[in-house]
């Protein structure tokens, strides 16, 4: 039988003169890290980020809201081959004998946890014999490539609209719709992601936006749109923009509720070269307008 113990220092592994590889599941012999073999890598992957929306968003959709309080994820478990191996007669050797497979190491840092039950502080790590040699880890970058994209916290579009929430448009005018671009809001944005020996980086912008205006009609652009600014006058935007043709009062809140919801691509590759593709994300930011039509301001 493997034999669970608790270290009190990750120092212990430097000091034990071991050597190893991480490994993609666990090999025969059960243990802490056994509990979750058919997912290992997405479930064991060096990822400590949680996801989250902006403060300014008001509301945001597809996997930022998703990923919202998630615990971080532990990192990988390591096996390595002891060295040297246990003297002749070691219980370690669950009765074979030297030469006849190896005795390992397989160190959890998700042992932290049971540790803490157990009223102590470190590392886990349980001791086993096995007649090969583990598997090294079969990564599926597809799985870091997603673990990449979370670190980089996207979210829906920082929306820059003219008439501004809280003010009143008119029936006719043009609406000047804008996102205002940041790396988590617009892109580009690039992070990477690591489990063993292979990297993953990952670069995401956003290729359009959708805007719902509320009134049953949406507008698509395929860039962040123009800010408007007082001297543009009653010009419709060049790049961005709606007309209303009836007031928000026809709604049963009194407001238009137009939401953007943007699309980010995302291209990703191992390091150093090999496997490439691509992703999609899609997240939403929304506001209320309130649209009147002009004889009712001048009443």
């Amino acid at each position: 039988m493997s034999r669970l113990v608790l270290l009190a220092s990750a120092a212990v592994l430097a000091g034990a003169g071991l050597t190893g590889q991480a490994v993609a599941q666990p090999p025969a012999g059960g243990g802490m890290c056994a509990k979750q073999p058919l997912s290992w890598v997405a479930v064991c992957a060096d990822d400590t980020t949680t996801k989250g929306g902006s403060p300014g968003s008001a509301s945001s959709g597809g996997k930022t809201d998703k990923g919202k309080g998630k615990a971080p994820v532990p990192e990988p478990c390591v096996v390595m081959k002891m060295d040297p191996q246990p003297p002749a007669g070691s219980a370690l050797w669950e009765g074979h004998d030297p030469g006849n497979g190896a005795v390992y190491t397989r160190f959890c840092p998700a042992g932290i946890a049971a540790a803490t039950a157990a009223g102590a502080i470190g590392l886990g790590y349980e001791e086993f014999w096995s007649a090969t040699e583990p598997a090294a880890a079969a990564v599926d970058p597809r799985v870091l490539a997603q673990q990449a994209v979370d670190k980089m916290l996207l979210t829906g579009p920082d929306i820059d609209i003219n008439p501004r929430p809280g003010g009143r448009g008119l029936v006719g005018m043009p609406v000047w719709m804008a996102a205002d671009p940041s790396p988590t809001t617009w892109g580009p944005n690039t992070a990477s992601a690591t489990a063993g020996a292979v990297t993953v980086t990952a670069t995401a912008k956003v290729s359009q936006v959708v805007w719902s205006m509320g009134d049953g009609t949406s507008v698509t652009c395929h860039g962040p749109g123009s800010v408007y600014k007082t001297s543009y006058g009653l010009r419709k935007s060049p790049t961005c923009g709606h007309v209303y043709t009836e007031p928000s009062s026809t709604t049963s809140s009194g407001r238009f509720r137009v939401t953007a919801t943007a699309t980010w691509d995302i291209d990703w590759q191992v390091d150093g070269g090999g496997e490439a593709g691509q992703l999609t994300e899609v997240r939403t930011s929304a506001v209320a307008l309130t649209i009147a039509e002009s004889q009712a301001l001048n009443s």
